[in-house]
């Protein structure tokens, strides 16, 4: 069934501020249902009429020179749709476009009709790429009796030039191609010959900057292997780790156009620099909580060898119902490439005090460390520090000074971090500590879990587990700014903050050995930017170092909205107590940026 679309629009021609008579182009398509959307979009002559300023009409030239080159963009756009045997006619006043000269157009355009009988629909006969790429993976939409679809013809043949490209063929190219239309068969078949090359390897890495960062340093940062076999997945690699120190504000690779000829082929890094300074400031409410502020102040290139010196501290608390404020006071100072090229060293001080309901903390630490960054998903953390702190719990005030030897894996496979529509996220931390006042050896262990699912195009399912546990000394002795609460934004939320703890005895709480934190969503988008969120949590905690049942369960849930900003969601949470000891009436509310896990 064929359908007609319209496109009008009045012109206004201000000239010596006196305005002249509207002017109108009329832009008609007549093509059946399932094209005409996508001919509209692709013809020019119906854009030129969306975008045309309203104070400065369309000329006759214009409107004809768009029209004339409609043929091929809509011949393309047919094609794109399998339709190899269209027939378009552009025409104005009656008259055929193509036959009309541009140099005598007349001065207006009233309108263009646009008629298309794309034809009967195409599918692949036999489509062959040879030479195949070793180890190559196969392009859907390329089987015969699918819609000949030149995006997937292009597809396919892309992949099978990345694929000799990863095999060390950096120049490999199409050497030839033969594409014919069977029109009684109604197929396409195509032959395409590529040209792999010979196989290359890396050769000299040449840098153009105008980077602050000794140029030593940047060989170091990128980790160039001369002599090794090419693959394009380095070169990614070299733009990741480049990326990742946060000095510079672009990296572009550009392989020579031809080789060396001992078989290796150079690459040009051209290199910007980010500015070398960063401040930046945020705040956090909720009823519970209180006013949170934070303030960061971070230079880039301290040293001249990218090195990164981070101050910040945070203060909160304030006006909330968790106990008094909190603050905190952080330098970090981390090197790339110390040692081996994907490796960042830190050094790490930081004062901090905590002031809960059910625990009061004042701790003072020196770290000293590195981050392995195995890929982009993978990451590895290993420290030593010296841990001093002053805790004040329903059990009295203690003093404590430990050795500690933090360590931890992560593995994020999550298609978007700051909102997470599909895969998994996994963070284990391992810290064994070692006594020098005040306590006993142990180790503190916590896991992160999470996992996203998408159901259709609007629903996403998101799970996180956690679990901790305090393993060694007696919870009497224990640091007891190690041991595990519940409640509040990032565990219960419904709950009072930090409100299920151990309770040794009457009026003798204290933080547990071990805990479980469960908590479920499902995100529901409702428009462009915004979704609604139902939620539910749980969390345990209990005397042992490990789950065993015997302490005590409480529960939340709730519903809240969200509005994608660039710098992620914008979070509006009201969650009300639902099971547990404690008060279980009344509601919280939860305002933050990003999604609660």
């Amino acid at each position: 069934m064929f359908r007609a679309l319209r496109r009008t629009l009045a012109c206004a021609l201000i000239a010596t501020g006196v305005a002249s008579t509207a002017l109108a182009l009329e832009v008609t398509i007549n093509a059946p249902d399932e094209v005409a959307d996508d001919l509209r979009i692709g013809s020019l002559t119906a854009s030129l009429v969306d975008g045309t300023d309203t104070n400065e009409p369309a000329s006759g030239i214009e409107v004809l020179s768009a029209a004339q080159a409609d043929y091929s963009r809509l011949i393309g756009v047919l094609y794109e749709k399998g339709y190899f045997a269209p027939t378009i006619s552009i025409t104005t006043g009656g008259r055929e476009v193509s036959s009309l000269s541009a140099v005598a157009a007349p001065p207006t355009i009233a309108s263009v009709v646009i008629t298309v009988d794309p034809g009967p629909v195409f599918t692949f006969g036999n489509v062959t790429i040879t030479p195949q790429a070793p180890a190559s993976e196969p392009v859907s939409g390329l089987m015969p009796g699918e819609t000949a679809r030149v995006s997937a013809l292009r597809a396919g043949t892309a992949a099978q030039i990345e694929g000799w490209r990863h095999a060390g063929h950096a120049k490999a190219a199409v050497a030839d191609q033969s594409i014919t239309a069977r029109h009684p068969e109604k197929t396409l078949s195509a032959t395409v010959t590529l040209n792999p090359g010979p196989r290359l390897r890396f050769g000299d890495l040449i840098i153009q900057s105008q980077s602050a960062v000794r140029e030593k340093r940047i060989r170091e940062i990128i980790g160039w292997e001369s002599g090794e076999v090419f693959d394009p997945d380095h070169l990614d690699d070299v733009r990741t780790r480049m990326r990742r120190t946060g000095t510079f504000a672009a990296v572009t690779l550009t392989e020579a156009e031809e080789p060396n000829p001992d078989g290796t082929l150079d690459v040009t890094a051209t290199i910007s620099d980010q500015l070398p300074r960063r401040y930046s400031f945020g705040a956090e409410y909720s009823t519970l909580d209180g006013v949170s502020v934070s303030a960061l102040w971070l230079h880039r290139n301290i040293f001249g060898g990218a090195e990164r010196l981070q101050i910040d501290g945070e203060i909160s608390g304030a006006g909330g119902q968790t106990g008094g404020e909190d603050y905190r006071l952080t330098a970090l100072l981390a090197r790339p490439a110390t040692f081996r090229t994907d490796l960042e060293a830190f050094a790490l001080a930081e004062i901090e005090q905590v002031d809960d309901p059910n625990l009061f903390s004042r701790t003072g630490r020196l770290e000293v460390g590195g981050t392995y960054f195995a890929s982009e998903k993978r990451q590895y953390t290993y420290g030593a520090g010296f841990r001093r702190s002053l805790t004040r719990d329903d059990l009295g005030e203690r003093n404590y000074t430990i050795f500690t030897i933090p360590l931890s894996a992560t593995f994020d496979h999550r298609d978007e971090p700051l909102n997470a529509k599909s895969g998994y996220y996994a963070k284990v931390e391992l810290t064994p500590f070692f006594n020098i006042t005040g306590t006993e050896n142990g180790v503190v262990t916590t896991v992160d879990l999470r996992t996203y699912r998408q159901v259709g195009n609007m629903v996403t399912l998101a799970v996180r587990g956690v679990l901790g546990s305090v393993a060694g000394p007696d919870i009497a002795l224990a640091p007891a700014d190690f041991l595990f609460f519940s409640g509040g934004s990032d565990s219960v939320r419904g709950q009072e903050y930090k409100s299920l703890g151990v309770e040794l005895s009457p009026g003798i709480t204290i933080g547990g050995r071990s805990y479980v934190g469960l908590s479920g969503e499902v995100r529901i988008q409702t428009g462009e930017n915004l979704s609604v969120v139902g939620f539910y949590d749980a969390g345990y905690v209990g005397e042992e170092s490990f789950y065993d049942g015997s302490g005590e369960w409480h529960t939340g849930y709730g519903a809240g909205v969200r509005y994608n900003t660039p710098i992620g969601p914008i979070r509006f949470d009201l969650a009300v107590p639902g099971s547990g000891p404690g008060d279980n009436s009344g509601v919280e509310v939860y305002i933050g940026i990003g999604q609660a896990f």
